[in-house]
C-alpha cells in the first residue's frame, strides 16, 4: 500500500531521512520508533506530503504520489493525524469532525461517516457540542483519530506520538480505538515512544539518525540489544 523508497528529506540544508526504506502492506498495523530528534515524525510527514522528498519516491497503492498535495494524498485514502491533536480549539467537537470531511468527496458523505464516527467512538459523541479546548487530552486525541476517519475511504490511519503527554489509562483508551479501526480494515502506521504499546504490531521500525537500524517482527525487534541500546538506553 505505502511505500517509501530511498528517502532523503530534511528541512533547509539539514538531511534528516537518509536513504529511508519502509513499507505498510494493506490493513497492516505498522510502527516506528526511536529516540527524540532521530526523523520519526519526519517520515510521515514525507509520506503524507507535507515534505517533498530530495531524493527517493513514495508510491500509494502502486501509484507514484511523490511531491503531490498533502490533501491530494489524503483524497486517495492516508490519513495523517499529527503529534498533539491540532484542533481548532474554539470550534466544536463536531465541526471539528466536519473539517475532516472538508475534500468534497468525503463532504458529500459526511453525514454517513459522522454515524460511523460516533458508533466507534461513542464518547466523542456524547461531547459534539462542546468547544474543543475543553476536553481532556484523551479526549482530544480521540477526536483527532476521529477527525482523520471522517475522510472519505480511509485506507491508512498515520498517527503520531498518541500517547504523548497522557496518562496510562488515558493512553489505554486511545489504543483500544486503534485496535477497532484496524479490525475495520483500515491500516495503521504509528510513531510511538512506548514499546509495549506496539508489542502487537506486525512489524515495527527502529529508526536511528535518519536511517532503518532495525526492522522485524514487535518480538523480534522489541527484543532486540540494538533497542535496548539504541533506544531504551540499555
Amino acid at each position: 500500500m505505502l511505500v517509501l523508497e530511498n528517502v532523503h528529506v530534511g528541512y533547509g540544508q539539514v538531511e534528516v531521512l537518509r536513504g529511508i526504506n519502509l513499507e505498510v502492506k494493506a490493513g497492516e498495523y505498522v510502527a516506528v520508533i526511536g529516540a527524540n530528534g532521530h526523523g520519526k515524525t519526519t517520515i510521515l510527514r514525507t509520506a503524507s506530503g507535507l515534505l517533498k522528498p530530495w531524493v527517493g519516491k513514495v508510491t500509494l497503492d502502486g501509484e507514484d504520489v511523490t511531491g503531490q498535495a498533502p490533501y491530494k494524498i489524503a483524497q486517495k485514502g492516508l490519513i495523517h493525524v499529527p503529534e498533539g491533536a491540532r484542533l481548532f480549539p474554539q470550534m466544536t467537537v463536531q465541526d471539528n469532525l466536519a473539517a475532516g470531511a472538508f475534500p468534497r468527496t468525503s463532504w458529500r458523505t459526511r453525514q454517513k461517516n459522522l454515524e460511523k464516527v460516533y458508533q466507534l467512538f461513542p464518547a466523542v459523541a456524547e461531547r459534539k457540542g462542546q468547544l474543543a479546548l475543553t476536553l481532556s487530552g484523551g479526549e482530544r486525541q480521540s477526536v483527532a483519530i476521529a477527525r482523520g476517519l471522517m475522510a472519505e475511504n480511509v485506507k491508512l490511519l498515520m498517527v503520531d506520538e498518541p500517547s504523548a503527554g497522557l496518562a496510562p489509562i488515558l493512553i489505554d483508551e486511545v489504543y483500544k480505538k486503534i485496535a477497532e479501526i484496524r479490525k475495520t480494515g483500515v491500516g495503521v502506521l504509528i510513531v510511538e515512544q512506548s514499546p509495549r504499546r506496539i508489542a502487537d504490531a506486525d512489524r515495527i521500525y527502529l529508526i536511528e539518525n535518519g536511517e532503518v537500524r532495525m526492522q522485524g517482527g514487535a518480538k523480534e525487534v522489541l527484543d532486540s540489544k540494538e533497542v535496548m541500546q539504541a533506544y531504551l538506553g540499555g
